[in-house]
């Protein structure tokens, strides 16, 4: 399951990690940009279980 928050302008934001060669972890945020600023449309089974 990926889990994000959506930003002041409707954008969506999910935490990523990153691991360099050396092992290192560097956590951050990304942005999904669809290019779109409208609705976004859900099946309801994606919401089955969130009570």
């Amino acid at each position: 399951m990926i889990e994000g928050r959506f930003g002041d302008e409707d954008e969506l934001f999910f935490e990523v990690e990153l691991i360099a060669n050396n092992g290192l972890e560097l956590p951050g945020d990304a942005l999904l940009d669809t290019g779109f600023s409208g609705w976004v449309a859900m099946d309801d089974r994606d919401f089955e279980g969130l009570d």
